[in-house]
């Protein structure tokens, strides 16, 4: 909860902080700041995937308070099934079951579709503009205009790539974001 509180603050933030010199014609769209917000976090979520090796796609540590938890295969498969049902409502056609995701096996799948899913999800944030990045829509977990939606998928991912990191650092990989 924290962190998407933190990051619709600095997304509302960057939005109200570009320089009040610039006119209205200067400024970012809000699809084109969603965009670099999603571009920037697919490739950090997509090297990370690639990064755990297929035959530890099934782990999910078992040493402590981890009962329960989604192996690394089912993070990336729900990070990659949650940008279809969020973007849904947002006029773009996807053709594609999050559930049928849920069921995928193996890396080179899974992987696929979460390129794929950010692909559908830079789509929908390409649709929102000044006019309606506020307007109501169908709602997602409580959150029911395109700008709310997309700063929650934000979070969403964040959260469990958050977690995608411990389980490869569980299993001596060194994320790729941290190698730099």
């Amino acid at each position: 909860m924290k962190t998407r509180l933190w990051l619709t603050a600095a997304l509302a933030f960057t939005l109200c902080s570009i320089s009040p010199s610039l006119s209205i014609a200067q400024m970012p769209s809000p699809a084109h700041v969603y965009g670099q917000l999603f571009s920037s976090q697919a490739e950090e979520v997509v090297a990370a995937a690639e990064a755990m090796p297929a035959d530890k796609y099934n782990f999910a540590p078992t040493s402590g308070e981890f009962k329960g938890v989604r192996t690394f295969l089912q993070q990336v498969t729900h990070v990659a099934a949650a940008q279809y049902s969020f973007f849904k409502g947002f006029g773009i056609k996807s053709g594609v079951d999050p559930k049928a995701i849920s069921e995928l096996t193996s890396k080179d799948d899974a992987v696929k579709a979460l390129k794929d899913s950010y692909a559908f999800a830079q789509q929908a944030v390409a649709t929102i503009t000044a006019e309606n990045a506020f307007q109501k829509i169908a709602p997602v977990d409580g959150t029911d205009t395109r700008a709310s939606i997309a700063a929650f998928a934000l979070a969403h991912t964040y959260d469990h790539y958050g977690q995608m990191v411990v389980y490869l650092r569980l299993n001596g990989i060194v994320p790729p974001a941290s190698r730099k």
